[in-house]
């Protein structure tokens, strides 16, 4: 395992009575409710950020608010570390635990509690999968926006925690702009609601602080989230490119002009040919970068936008356009790109980086990508929402090559680093966790960061919740 991301150490005093706690946490919750064994707890050491492994001092699996309130107070009175978990598909290290901490998942609380189509808002228990909510409401015409690709596993809570996105948040938004209100549960066991189903509550707009506080400020039991009308009619197309810089400038020329379709994803020659093989969805291979570009409306809105579409491909010299001509050729295209992460895993190890930038920095950022990860002698396949900038370069390596694993590391940081150095930020939606703590020091200044720390110390004063990420450990309030 690569040593080069640091915990914080052990509370000792914590680790001494673990025996005790975990009587306490039996005694507060049902006796199914809490693993403490050494091999039940193994599912719990890591998420899909697998670099690093900490067995934690026990796991909790609540059922109810009152549940996780009686926990948090517990903990909170004994100074015990919390890390909250929902299906743990974090790629940063958000949902890692130590040694002396408590795991809180939420896996259990997965009741869609209620469907208000006259408001248009679904209320949901923050361990129901984000997929979970657009299937139920499907048959009334209705779908939840936000879309990650691993929507089909991924919670709400988990969405909440890194302000999730996905591949049509380029019109309908991330999580946050999803998202109405929670019920969140202090580090004290308080229980308060933030917003609801009204809009534009008074006073600081706390729930925007809450989505992507990455468990740092309390943990949201539930959610209520907005729904919208499916439309008339959606038609993914393709465009092939010689080359991702010309991809790149397509796609900032798109946005340009004006138009915002739902979805611009972009695909490089090795990410077309890895998805390519894993779902068979008739992506060319005679060329360099892909786009798919996803319109919305009726037939002839989704034809008038293609027009202007193409015509800005074709001054970016595209090569091909292929049109989807039926809803399971529809299908074929998108299960390509959402099968991109699992697809790549087949045939290497990755790391996967989460940059955004500006998208007239796109060909450049491109261009300096594959320098990078070719100066250390690795290979990277691009895939990413390009719409909005938030690139997802896949760093291949052989994670049994303890050499060739920590370069990979250093070549992912080199790019996150260009990411901000060319007017980005270090994260686009799968949140700062542990993969990006150390590098907050290039994105913020210390004052920057002192402030940022002063709100979240404002919530956890004693830095139990979530305790090793989001901020470097060095220089900590």
């Amino acid at each position: 395992m690569p040593e080069a991301i640091q915990f914080l150490p052990p509370r000792s005093e914590v680790l001494s009575r673990r025996a005790a706690i975990i009587a306490d946490l039996a005694g507060i919750l049902p006796a199914d409710c809490v693993i403490h064994e050494g091999r039940e707890l193994v599912p719990f050491e890591t998420d899909a950020f697998i670099s690093y492994r900490r067995l934690p001092l026990a796991v909790v699996l609540p059922r109810t608010t009152s549940q996780v309130a009686a926990v948090m107070k517990y903990c909170h009175e004994n100074g015990i570390p919390v890390v909250p978990r929902g299906a743990g598909t974090s790629l940063s290290g958000g949902a890692i635990p130590q040694e002396d901490a408590v795991v809180l998942g939420l896996s259990r609380m997965a009741r869609i509690l209620e469907l208000d189509y006259a408001n248009r808002t679904a209320t949901v228990q923050a361990g129901v999968t984000n997929l979970n909510i657009s299937d139920t409401v499907a048959v009334d015409g209705f779908f939840y926006a936000p879309d990650p690709s691993s929507q089909l596993a991924c919670t709400i809570g988990g969405n909440i925690g890194m302000n999730s996105g996905g591949a049509h948040c380029l019109k309908y938004g991330v999580t946050t702009n999803n998202l109405l209100g929670v019920k969140l549960v202090l580090v004290d066991g308080q229980v308060i609601e933030l917003g609801g189903k009204h809009l534009d509550a008074a006073g600081y707009d706390l729930l925007g602080l809450v989505c992507g506080s990455e468990g740092q400020l309390g943990i949201v039991t539930e959610a209520t989230v907005r729904l919208i009308a499916r439309p008339e009619g959606a038609r993914p197309v393709l465009f092939g490119f010689a080359t991702s810089e010309q991809a790149g400038a397509c796609v900032a020329g798109i946005i340009a002009s004006g138009i915002i379709p739902v979805a611009i994803e972009f695909m490089d020659k090795p990410a077309i040919e890895i998805c390519e093989a894993f779902a068979k969805a008739g992506y060319p291979l005679d060329v360099g970068a892909l786009l798919i570009v996803e319109v919305e409306g009726s037939e002839a809105e989704m034809d008038a936008v293609l027009e202007n579409i193409v015509e800005i491909a074709r001054r970016h010299e595209v090569m091909t356009v292929r049109e989807c001509q039926s809803a399971t050729e529809a299908a074929l295209i998108w299960k390509g790109r959402k099968s991109a992460f699992g697809a790549t895993g087949r045939i290497a190890d990755y790391i996967c980086m989460d940059g955004t930038v500006p998208l007239g920095k796109l060909s450049y950022v491109l261009k300096k990508t594959s320098e990078i990860t070719d100066s250390f002698g690795l290979r990277v396949a691009n895939v990413f929402h390009a719409g909005d900038g938030n690139m997802h370069p896949l760093i291949l390596f052989n994670a049994n090559d303890p050499e060739e694993a920590m370069k990979a590391e250093e070549a992912g940081n080199e790019i996150l680093k260009l990411c901000v150095d060319a007017g980005g930020c270090l994260t686009g939606e799968h949140g700062v966790g542990i993969e990006k703590r150390d590098l907050m020091r290039h994105q913020y200044t210390q004052a920057e960061l002192n402030q940022q720390m002063a709100v979240r110390a404002a919530f956890d004063e004693d830095w139990i919740l979530n305790p090793s990420k989001v901020f470097p450990l060095e220089g900590r309030g």
